[in-house]
């Protein structure tokens, strides 16, 4: 972890839901809780204004919806770790929020110490799901699979693109995989469009599952 605390920002129109996590990290010396909002619009201005490490994004709240939240955020050039919490552990929800951008899916019945320790995971830049719906993202994007005339083929990456894949699958989001290569954001970036277009995939969950399944994050 960082020298100082990571930063988190609540996106949540429950009160006491936000109320109850600020309690649970502000017991935590690595993190804080820097902003709370209760709806998408003021949390997209505050996302903007305070650049935190995590945002806690609520999935289903009024006027705009968590993945129309996370879309523009996203559009919007903010850099968070974006996190959904939500209640909803359907196969389409999951999906579309990591298709989004987002770095993780946690639903919100999860015990108190495993919401924390995920939080810690992602503040270190891994891809964080609730254990109970990892088999179903698994099966969601095997289902989706492109067909054979159009697998992805590993061969045609350069030795760099075959390096960043192998963190995708890892977990790491870019700014670690550039700590890690001694590369910048920026670079990790137009590597990633590079290597999601060669392999005919529309996501780094979609890289992350084929390269597990083929065994290709082992190098």
């Amino acid at each position: 972890m960082a020298d100082s605390p990571a930063t988190i920002l609540l996106i949540d129109d429950h009160p006491l839901l936000r109320q109850g996590i600020k309690q649970l990290v502000d017991m935590e010396d690595d993190m804080t809780v820097v902003g709370q909002a209760s709806n998408a619009t003021d949390g997209i201005r505050l996302a903007i204004e305070l650049e935190p490490d995590l945002i806690l994004l609520d999935l289903n709240m009024p006027d705009i919806n968590g993945i129309e939240a996370l879309g523009i955020l996203r559009e919007q050039g903010v850099g968070s770790r974006i996190i959904i919490f939500t209640v909803s552990d359907h196969e389409h929800d999951v999906v579309a929020a990591l298709r989004a951008g987002a770095d993780g899916y946690l639903l919100k019945d999860m015990e108190p110490e495993d919401m924390i320790r995920q939080l810690h995971q992602a503040a270190v830049g891994k891809l964080v799901i609730s254990e109970r719906l990892t088999t179903l993202l698994a099966q969601a994007l095997r289902s989706q699979k492109p067909q054979p005339s159009t697998q992805p083929n590993f061969a045609s990456l350069t030795p760099r693109e075959k390096d960043i894949l192998r963190l995708i699958a890892e977990g790491l989001s870019n700014k670690m995989i550039g700590r890690k290569l001694d590369i910048s954001d920026g670079t990790v970036k137009v590597h990633v469009k590079h290597l999601l277009k060669k392999l005919s995939l529309r996501s780094r969950v979609e890289v992350a599952v084929w390269a597990v399944e083929g065994g290709l994050h082992r190098g």
